[in-house]
């Protein structure tokens, strides 16, 4: 099934879409160093960079995907995410970025692909934009314009409830022809847990390296690394009463328990953020192991090997040896698990025959 990505980034959701049947043959991708990432990892995909709104690059996109019967498309969250500054209904409306998935209606009625994939955060299924002098929402729109072709569905899934290790809520509309059947996939008995995905890799500090690809820890400040080594897996150090986040003169720094935290090995990991390079933001810093002084390892955030590995992403994921660390922690962080992503595609009707 050949099929087309809007708003792609670096391609991480469709990592495994080719070992179901689903033959990506057109992308597209606003940001440069994105889309070369993407056309690393898909050398046989066409990869269109550009911005959508713009009408030739939008054209190339519909003049190239013509013939498509599958479209997955990731628009832009910032303008819904509860983490921006977009927190109420009226203050979405008036983002532009929120606008975006009226491209993605425009070439659901151009290319008229039999399945449809559209994921975000799970505000997705709640926003109302403009549309026929009232306000809806995206659900009551598709309904709308292609009810009597396609069977519509959206609901909230969390990532680790389809196997992956991480907690992540992701908004999934679906969309089928209605001469065929797209099921929900069935949640795992068991969820796979931190320890489970990265309990073997070896310990490392600040700065320290591996013999591992991409298993190497960021380089902290020292009273970072200071505070951490003092709090306990799954713990804040803002709880603890000595080796506290605090300024130069020995206050106490405000802050919320979701920062300079160890996430927990016994659960699958908390969501992964952009910021995923940063101590102080949230979740982010390695459960660590209690050592003989009572103190605590892996006093830092997550390496890229980790990151990957509970993205669900390949051990031996194919990006360049050359890609920039930050690069590779921005991409996941704004990305949808590809197993999860998987799950939800392979239970597409026509590919389980």
């Amino acid at each position: 099934m050949k099929g087309v990505s809007l708003f792609a980034s670096a391609g991480i959701g469709e990592t495994y879409l080719s070992r179901i049947g689903v033959d990506i043959v057109v992308a597209n991708e606003l940001i440069p160093k994105r889309a070369d990432l993407y056309r690393s990892l898909y050398p046989n995909c066409q990869m269109i960079c550009g911005d959508i709104t713009d009408k030739a690059v939008y054209d190339d996109i519909i003049n190239k995907a013509k013939g498509v019967e599958f479209m997955i498309a990731s628009p832009p969250c910032q303008g819904m995410s509860v983490a921006g500054k977009n927190r109420h209904q009226d203050t979405m409306v008036k983002d532009n970025r929120n606008y975006l998935i009226t491209y993605v209606f425009s070439a659901i009625k151009e290319l008229k692909p039999k399945y449809v994939l559209i994921e975000n955060v799970p505000m997705l299924l709640k926003i109302q934009l403009p549309y026929k002098n009232g306000m809806q929402t995206i659900l009551e729109i598709l309904s709308d314009m292609f009810a009597d072709k396609y069977d519509i569905d959206g609901r909230v899934i969390d990532s680790s409830d389809l196997g992956v290790p991480q907690t992540r809520l992701r908004a999934i509309i679906k969309m089928c022809i209605k001469s065929d059947k797209w099921k929900w996939p069935q949640s795992v008995d068991n969820k796979v847990t931190v320890r489970d995905a990265i309990g073997y890799l070896p310990s490392l500090e600040s700065g320290e390296k591996s013999d591992i690809k991409w298993h190497f820890a960021r380089k902290h400040d020292k009273n970072n690394i200071l505070w951490m080594k003092h709090t306990p897996t799954g713990h804040s150090a803002f709880s603890n009463e000595v080796y506290y986040p605090q300024k130069k003169d020995g206050t106490r720094i405000k802050g919320y328990e979701s920062s300079y935290r160890r996430i927990k090995w016994d659960e699958p990991a908390p969501t992964i953020t952009i910021r995923n390079d940063c101590i102080a933001s949230q979740r982010n810093v390695h459960p660590g192991r209690l050592l003989e002084d009572g103190t605590y390892s892996d006093a830092r955030v997550l390496t890229p090997l980790e990151l990957m590995i509970l993205n669900s992403l390949p051990v031996d994921w194919g990006i360049p040896d050359d890609t920039p660390e930050i690069l590779i922690r921005q991409v996941i962080g704004e990305s949808i698990p590809p197993l999860m992503i998987e799950r939800i595609v392979g239970e597409i009707g026509c590919l389980k025959k």
